[in-house]
């Protein structure tokens, strides 16, 4: 427990936005990808690691440099209907995703205690409410670091069921295409879920939180802070060990639920039992346990993330007090988002979507909302003027470019398809 702990005392910001990369939305959507698709779509987690690598790493050099949150630099930089239209994008798609994580929350803990839905969504509302606000940054980033460790449970059935190893080493290294609506439907989701908006503002905020908590800053948005090459190279190291951790992740989701639900032939995740069925082949009965501990975990870690992201994006687009380091009395404005963000995403809840179906959709949102701001986010990390000599690598340059223009093709093809078919 020791070496762990030490282990986890040198990942920051970078780790802790890859695991709630894997939230109950990614979860879901990889489940579904496994179910469907079989082993045939396991190349993403490998296609997608560089790629999400890229462009979390310029979102986190960004907010280094700089000082200030992206809506803080695009506030700046840019003109107002830039800065609204980024907020409004992100804040949609954060609703959405905070309401579907909160709605499976919720259906998961039904499995461990048949309480009413509303009585569980209610509770994991309130709960995730009084962590963010009242429990310091230090603290709970700390805590949000071993929650992460919930999701090795997909790890270990991949290896107490068998597999054809043969056949997922080919379906991972050669990619395989369609031009079908439900592949491209799960190509969009699966990139929107891995290259998501609300994982853009978390960890250029949580960047700049980190520099207020070293004292290279007085308070975020204001001066520029003394970084050097080795911080760069920290932040470089923690975003590329949490990525990695997110994709293995995501690999072992696809490859368990290939290997159970879709051997199974269940092939149409809507509830949460029928998720937790990936799960009976190392749990047995305790499948249901195991599978609600990990959502109600990850929805923990990821739900104080959504509101945070679009907190940080609000709160520097109107010129508020920001920062989780801060105490509520310090920062009402900036609360009072996260707390009006959760509350928002509650209500999604009262559709006729079931929770988890409604979290596969969310993915597809995300997706389509990303490449805008992934173009965005291009150009900021390329300006001398905001960047000076940290502006991209050439490498940077061609993965960030090659994702946005492949996510953004994706995304259109998908409308295409959507609206003729």
């Amino acid at each position: 427990m020791k070496k762990i702990k030490k282990l986890l005392s040198y990942l920051g910001p970078g780790f802790i936005t890859g695991a709630s990369d894997d939230d109950p939305s990614g979860i879901a959507t990889y489940s579904q990808t496994g179910a469907v698709f079989g082993y045939s779509q396991a190349w993403t987690s490998l296609f997608s690691y560089p790629f999400m690598s890229a462009v979390q790493e310029m979102c986190g050099r960004i907010g280094m440099v700089t000082g200030k949150g992206l809506s803080g630099v695009i506030r700046h930089h840019y003109s107002a209907s830039v800065l609204y239209f980024a907020v409004l994008l992100l804040v949609i798609a954060n609703t959405v995703n905070i309401g579907t994580d909160l709605g499976a929350m919720a259906a998961s803990g039904q499995l461990l205690f048949s309480i009413p839905f509303i009585v569980w969504l209610l509770g994991v509302t309130a709960i995730t409410l009084l962590l963010e606000v009242f429990v310091s940054y230090k603290v709970y980033s700390k805590y949000l670091k071993f929650l992460t460790f919930s999701l090795f449970a997909y790890v270990i059935t991949v290896f107490v069921v068998q597999q054809d190893w043969g056949k997922i080493l080919v379906s991972t290294i050669f990619p395989s295409f369609s031009l079908s609506k439900d592949y491209l439907m799960n190509v969009v989701a699966i990139l929107g879920t891995t290259i998501s908006p609300y994982l853009f503002f978390w960890q250029a905020g949580e960047e700049v939180e980190e520099e207020v908590a070293q004292s290279k800053l007085r308070v975020m948005g204001r001066g520029v802070p003394k970084i050097t090459n080795r911080d760069i190279r920290g932040m470089r190291v923690d975003t590329l060990v949490g990525m990695f951790f997110s994709n293995l992740v995501m690999f072992f989701i696809i490859v368990t639920t290939a290997s159970t639900l879709h051997t199974y032939g269940i092939q149409n995740i809507e509830t949460a039992p029928q998720a937790a069925e990936a799960l009976r082949p190392l749990a047995g009965n305790l499948a249901y346990l195991l599978f609600a501990a990990g959502i109600i975990g990850t929805g923990l870690l990821a739900v104080p993330v959504l509101a945070g992201s679009a907190s940080y994006a609000l709160s520097e687009a109107f010129g508020w007090r920001e920062g989780l380091y801060r105490r509520f009395t310090q920062a009402h404005g900036f609360y009072g988002i996260i707390a009006i963000a959760t509350l928002f995403g509650l209500m999604i809840n009262f559709t006729p979507i079931p929770p988890f179906k409604m979290l596969y959709y969310t993915a597809i949102l995300n997706g389509i909302c990303a490449p805008p701001l992934m173009i965005l986010i291009m150009r900021i990390s390329n300006n001398q003027k905001i960047m000076g000599n940290n502006v991209n690598t050439r490498l940077s340059n061609v993965l960030g470019w090659t994702i946005t223009a492949v996510m953004g093709i994706s995304a259109v093809a998908l409308l295409v398809s959507l609206v003729t078919g």
